[in-house]
C-alpha cells in the first residue's frame, strides 16, 4: 500500500494560507506550522494538524512532527532570516523535499545553497508574467515545462483564421506543436438567451482555425513569440 504524502506548510501569510486552503479542499494531509495563534485559529479546522511554533527555535522544531513530513513548503514571507533558518533546520532534520519561497535573487541563491530542493520567487515570476502579458496580450498564459520549452495558451492570430493546421505547417515553420484547440460556439437557450459554449479538441491536420479559437501549444519562447508576429 502506497503511503499518502504529508505536506508541511511553514508560515501562514497569504501565500501559505492559500496553499493550505487549496490542498485541504483536495483532501491532502496538511500540517501547518505558524507562531501567530490568530492565524492558526483561522485555519485549524481545515487542515490535518495546526501547530503554534516558532520554526526558528531548533528545540521546538525538533520536537514537532517534522519526521512525518514528506514535502515541506517554507512559505514565510518578508522575514528572510526566519525563512533561511527554518529551511536550514528542515534540511538538518532530513525532510525529504523542501520548497521555499524567496523574495529576491539573493534570497533565492541562499535558499538553494542551504539545501532547498525548489525555490519559488513569486515577485520575480509575477513580474515576468505581467511583463509578458503587457507585451503579448494575445498570449494568454505561459507555463515553463523545461529549460527550453514553454506551454502557452494563445489567441489564434488573424492571419491563421480560415486555414487548416495542415496548410499552416506550424511545426515546420515555427517549430511548435499544437496540443489542443479550444473552440467557442454561440447557441440560444429555450428562453432565447445567447449562451457561449466551449469545446476542447485534439487537433487533426484538417482542422480549420476560426476567429476566437484558442491554441494550446508547446515550443520555445522565441518560437511562440514568432507566431505572435506572423
Amino acid at each position: 500500500m502506497i503511503k499518502e504524502k504529508i505536506f508541511g506548510i511553514f508560515g501562514l501569510g497569504a501565500f501559505g494560507n492559500e496553499i493550505c486552503e487549496e490542498m485541504s479542499k483536495k483532501g491532502a494531509k496538511v500540517i501547518v506550522f505558524e507562531k501567530e495563534k490568530k492565524l492558526i485559529d483561522k485555519i485549524k479546522n481545515s487542515v490535518t494538524q495546526a501547530i503554534i511554533i516558532d520554526t526558528t527555535d531548533e528545540d521546538a522544531l525538533k520536537n514537532s512532527p517534522i519526521d512525518n513530513i514528506d514535502v515541506a513548503v517554507v512559505a514565510i514571507g518578508t522575514n528572510m532570516q526566519s525563512s533561511i533558518i527554518t529551511t536550514t533546520l528542515l534540511k538538518k532534520y532530513n525532510v525529504p523535499y523542501i520548497i521555499a519561497r524567496a523574495i529576491s535573487d539573493i534570497h533565492s541563491q541562499l535558499l538553494t545553497q542551504i539545501g532547498a530542493n525548489e525555490v519559488i520567487n513569486i515577485e520575480i515570476e509575477e513580474g515576468k508574467r505581467l511583463a509578458n502579458k503587457l507585451i503579448s496580450p494575445n498570449i494568454l498564459e505561459r507555463i515553463p515545462i523545461s529549460k527550453n520549452q514553454t506551454f502557452a495558451e494563445i489567441m489564434v492570430p488573424k492571419s491563421f483564421v480560415g486555414k487548416s493546421l495542415l496548410k499552416l505547417e506550424l511545426r515546420n515553420k515555427f517549430n511548435v506543436n499544437v496540443v489542443s484547440i479550444r473552440k467557442f460556439n454561440m447557441t440560444i437557450d429555450d428562453y432565447g438567451n445567447p449562451q457561449k459554449d466551449d469545446l476542447v479538441i485534439f487537433p487533426k491536420p484538417q482542422d480549420v482555425l476560426e476567429d476566437n479559437d484558442i491554441l494550446y501549444i508547446v515550443g520555445s519562447d522565441a518560437d511562440i513569440e514568432a507566431i505572435k508576429e506572423f
